[in-house]
């Protein structure tokens, strides 16, 4: 049996390299080679344990690839054609799928997140990709794997989180947090009209390249209190919307406490344990506040929109590619990753 390089969840800690069956596909499926992919936050809560999976899966859900093999029920694709397939594979076919939540697919939480978490994923030679023919989008010539490469899951993700908190014309924002999915909240904000982008962060080099995606005000965290300093730049007021994009009480907290009455907060982080909501932020629950969080819209739509935003140039996320490592040092790649070393924000994996 043909095999390929994968790499695999072992146990809390540890993540290696492994030989694996090269997937088979059933009629609805598709088989990628992947040609690029990267590590993202949620495979680091993976591999500290802090998100159960099961020991031997491949890890891994941002692919851009070639397609190797279609199903015999895949129309409308040719084998050698370009393609990427969001984090998010929903069937296009169930309640939540037809309800407008594809990334709910099965009518479980999260359950249109299949690849690296409940099948096997893309940190790998190969991948097989469920449910192709709502999946499956061809990359527009012209654009490199690293400019279609954050849009599986982070640009989808940072996008939609602007999307969720109803973003208005003239609207200021906050947004507490500046790794990769910040960053793209940042840039939907942008791009939602917002016209006051007020953004939180430790590093100052996320915060210029926030300054880059549309940011118009930054705070390091290091060196002010964000609360503070934003109820001082809005007089008071506070924002229209705060986005949430680490996944910490800290973040949570400070987002709800800097939200005007009748404000919205946007979660998008990936929170590890128990999240409270202090009584005088949430002005015990009268404050007309509104809390929305969002799973990474996935779908074959969804990625060609993305990807019209990148063609366009509206949106260059290029500059978050800032380490490159082949597949068979995917360790090292998790080390440094997983540490925040050496101004990291992404790293493009290539087999």
């Amino acid at each position: 049996m043909p095999t390929m390089k994968a790499a695999v969840f072992v146990e809390p800690g540890r993540i290696e390299i492994q030989q694996k069956p090269i997937p088979e596909i059933g009629p609805t499926d598709a088989l990628l080679r992947v040609t690029t992919t990267t590590i993202c936050g949620t495979d680091v809560h993976i591999l500290k344990g802090e998100y159960p999976v099961k020991p031997g899966l491949t890890v891994g859900h941002e692919p851009v690839g070639i397609i190797e093999k279609l199903g015999s029920a895949v129309t409308g694709y040719q084998v050698g054609q370009r393609v990427i397939a969001g984090a998010i594979t929903p069937c296009g076919q169930c309640h939540s799928c037809l309800d407008g939540h594809g990334a709910q697919c099965g009518g479980h939480a999260m359950g249109g997140w299949q690849l690296g978490n409940t099948i096997d994923g893309c940190q790998a030679e190969f991948v097989r990709i469920p449910n192709a023919q709502a999946n499956l989008t061809l990359v527009p010539d012209g654009l490199t794997d690293e400019q279609v490469l954050m849009c599986p899951d982070i640009m989808s993700t940072g996008l939609g989180g602007a999307e969720s908190g109803h973003i208005r014309i003239g609207d200021t924002v906050a947004v507490f947090a500046q790794g990769p999915i910040g960053l793209c909240a940042t840039a939907g904000a942008k791009l939602m009209g917002a016209t006051r982008i007020i953004v939180v962060d430790g590093v100052e080099e996320r915060l210029a390249v926030a300054r880059k995606l549309g940011a118009d005000e930054t705070i390091n965290f290091n060196q002010t209190n964000p609360v503070e300093a934003i109820k001082a730049l809005t007089g008071g007021r506070g924002v229209d919307v705060a986005i949430e994009a680490l996944g910490l009480q800290e973040t949570f907290e400070a987002c709800l406490r800097v939200l005007k009455p009748g404000g919205t907060l946007s979660s998008l982080g990936v929170y590890s344990g128990k999240v409270s909501m202090p009584l005088d932020a949430f002005a015990a629950g009268l404050g007309d506040h509104t809390i929305v969080t969002t799973l990474c819209p996935g779908g074959k739509e969804r990625m060609r929109r993305l990807m019209e935003v990148i063609a366009s140039g509206r949106v260059d996320l290029t500059a978050m590619v800032t380490h490159r490592f082949k597949l068979e040092n995917i360790v090292e790649a998790y080390d440094l990753f997983s540490h925040q070393r050496d101004g990291v924000l992404k790293i493009a994996i290539t087999p």
